[in-house]
Order: structure tokens, then sequence, then C-alpha cells
């Protein structure tokens, strides 16, 4: 019936011209399944953010999986999982082996693989790339998310995505770090980084190598005072755990329209980029360190940064140059020192305002004492140089005293904390 057969073929030639708006994106990879290069097949997200596939850099003739962002004209790389290990040719498939994902390449060796080590299970596993980009694999009957066998979001690469957190999770003893690409066009392993150093009050570093470029200041229940966030985004929010399971930084979009995320570059900054609906490139948020104040311990000991002063850097009240010559050819690294020694009774404190908080390396911290005895614990102790409240939300709680030489502080206008400092009752005036 010829009138059967043209309805039938404009059907298809209608849904043929409409095709994108019929096409099943998959975003599972089964135990019986691979992705290869050659096939150009990919996986995408449900709801269209986020790719995973093979790709090549532009100056490049390697290989890589990775994750990117589907809907950016501007190819935007969030993940990648053999950085260090890229494929040599175009040929590559990525499959599940003995309950493990493996990425082989033209010889059938593994270049790179989830490498579990399992029990007995037999059951079928399956990899699943989610909505928020975390790439997963689970037991092909449980997709709740504290059973996941493996998920990409434990092993970041240079990209903090919403709902990934960046920090130690203590049950594994994992500390989840971002690591730079070399350059622009190459994402092995890069010279910076950008990780939780876990202490009595953790921070948070920038380091080229194991050299700390910059720092955080500690978590003070609101933000760090050493990362620019901005309180009043309406579609972000930031949140920093801190318990007996994990001491952890995420942050969440309540609005999809917009991406953003955190990244370390490979020229070494730490950076906040964000995507509107109507962008055309990234839009940098904040970078970090963005001025000389920013750089760690850029002032020496006992001193401070001010963006506003020149030169940058100050002694603190009843402090002096240690050193007057390098001081006044702007060389600081010295720092300053007392111009009265503590007595250890009588002495009194000078409040600066609005500071970010010394390096803490050198800290005792007490969750469970407000202000007014936190001042008189750090009296109490002759090596106490210095104290601060934990967290500054209703009103303030718990107590950071340190009890070695101040390092590391800037003034930070809007968003720092009060710092008192211990001085001799003679340079209180």
């Amino acid at each position: 019936d010829n009138s059967y057969t043209l309805s039938f073929l404009l059907v298809f030639f209608v849904l043929t011209l409409f095709r994108p708006a019929f096409s099943i994106y998959i975003n599972t990879l089964s135990a019986t399944e691979s992705l290869t290069i050659s096939s150009n097949r990919t996986l995408v997200s449900p709801g269209c953010s986020f790719e995973l596939g093979f790709f090549r850099t532009n100056s490049s003739s390697r290989w890589y999986l990775g994750i990117w962002y589907k809907k950016l004209s501007d190819r935007t790389y969030v993940w990648v999982a053999n950085r260090d290990n890229p494929l040599s040719s175009s040929i590559g498939t990525l499959k599940i082996s003995n309950m493990n994902l493996v990425l082989i390449d033209h010889s059938n060796k593994s270049v790179w693989s989830t490498n579990l080590t399992r029990g007995n299970e037999r059951l079928p596993v399956v990899a699943e790339l989610l909505a928020n980009g975390n790439f997963v694999m689970r037991d092909s009957n449980n997709n709740d998310a504290s059973a996941f066998l493996w998920q990409s979001f434990d092993y970041p690469t240079d990209t903090l995505l919403p709902e990934m957190k960046l920090g130690y999770d203590l049950r594994t003893g994992r500390n989840r770090f971002l690591t730079s690409w070399r350059s622009s066009d190459d994402p092995s392993t890069g010279d910076f980084s950008y990780k939780l150093e876990l202490r009595k009050i953790p921070e948070f570093y920038l380091l080229q190598g194991d050299f700390p470029e910059h720092r955080s200041g500690p978590w003070n229940g609101i933000q760090f005072s050493g990362i620019p966030e901005d309180q009043k985004l309406s579609y972000m929010v930031y949140n920093f755990t801190e318990n007996s399971e994990e001491v952890a930084y995420t942050f969440l979009m309540t609005d999809n329209s917009f991406y953003s995320r955190l990244i370390i570059s490979s020229e070494g900054y730490f950076r906040r980029l964000t995507w509107a609906p109507s962008s055309v490139i990234w839009n940098v948020f904040w970078s970090s360190p963005n001025h000389q104040c920013d750089m760690y311990r850029m002032c020496g000991p006992y001193s401070y940064c001010d963006v506003n002063t020149p030169p940058v850097c100050n002694c603190i009240q009843g402090f002096r140059p240690k050193n007057r010559q390098q001081w006044d050819l702007r060389i600081p690294t010295s720092g300053c020192k007392r111009r009265t020694p503590l007595s250890c009774n009588g002495d009194g404190f000078t409040s600066m305002k609005n500071m970010k908080l010394p390096d803490t390396r050198m800290v005792i911290v007490d969750r469970s004492i407000g202000v007014k005895e936190c001042e008189k614990r750090c009296l109490s102790d002759c090596n106490c140089t210095a104290f601060a409240i934990a967290d500054i939300r209703n009103g303030g709680t718990g107590c950071v005293i340190w009890t070695g030489q101040l390092e590391d502080i800037r003034t930070c206008f809007a968003d720092g904390q009060d710092l008192y400092v211990r001085l001799a009752a003679t340079d209180l005036v």
C-alpha cells in the first residue's frame, strides 16, 4: 500500500529531521559492553551536563579517557582517568573486567584501572555517569550512593565540581586533593596541588611541589578567610564538615542553570570559574593568589601584610623590624621582634581587626570555651603568643591559642577575624 509507505517515510523523515529531540543518551556501561575510541561512543549524564569519552588535546596524538561539559562549545575537561598513562595510538577500549573498570591499549595492556580487590561477590557490576559528573561503579541492582564500589569523585584531577569533596575521608584515610595539569594542553600531573592539612584546626594549602605558596586560613564557621568566596550569592552554598567520618569542603549549586567549578591551574592559581546561561566563556569569579599579600609568609614572623600600605609589610604593634637594614630595602622575610620581652605576668593583648589568622601549625584548640576563658587560658600559659575565636557564628565560640611565632598574617577587610596578640604591659599604650 503506497499511502502507508509514504506516511511511514514521512514519519521517519520527521523523526530523522528532529533527531536530537528524540536521541536517547546512554549513561551506563554494562559488564558486556565497551567504549572504544573508534566507535566514537560516549556516556552522557542524565540532564546532559556531562559527557564521558575519549579525547585528544589540541597538539597531541595521545588519547585520554575523560569527562567534560557536554553543553559548552568551549571544551572543558573536569576529570581525566589516565592522565599519566595516555594511549599512544587511537586504539583504546574501556570495559568492565573482573569487577573492575579497565582501560586497555592497542597491545591489550591495561593503562588504567579502578584496581579494586574484591571478595567473592559475583553480582554483575555496572559503570554509570551520574547527573553531577561523578563516574561510579556499582552492583547493578544497588544504586545507593553509600554502596558505590568506586567513584571518580574520590580521585580528582584539577577540578572540584559541586557535590565533590575536597579533604579527608577518615574512614578510608583518603585525602582528596586537586593537582594541576602539566600545561593547558597536557593533562599529566603538574607541579601545583591544593590540599587539606589535617591539624588541630584544618587548613588548605596551595603547594608547588612540597613548598607552600598560599594558605586558606582556618575555617571560621562561615568560610576560610584566605578564600574570597562571596557569601551573598543566591545560587551557591559552601560547606565544611569536620566530624569523626570526614574533614572536607564542598559546595552546591542551588540553581542548575549556572555552572561553577574550582580548579588549580597549570600556572599555579586556585580559581573559581562560573558559567551563566548567557556566558560565552568561563568567568573568573576569583583567583588566588592575586596579590603579594596572598603569598605564603610574605612578611616574616610577627608582621602582617596589608595591600593598602606602602610597603605592604608592617610590624604588629609592640614589635619592630628584626633587621632594619633589610626591612628598609623591602626585604621583609626576617620579620619583626618584640620591643619588650613578655614577663608572663601582667601581659595584655592588642586587638587586630579583620585579619587572616596566622599559620596554625603551632596551635592549641579548645572548642568548649568562649572568648573570656580563651583570654584567661592564654595568659596562664607563658608560651601563648596570641588567641582567636574558632567559630565566629552566634557571637563566637571555641578558642585557638598560638604558642609559637605568628606567621603569614594579612589584613582581610570584610572577611577577616579578630586576632588578639600578647604584649608586655609597656607596649599596650
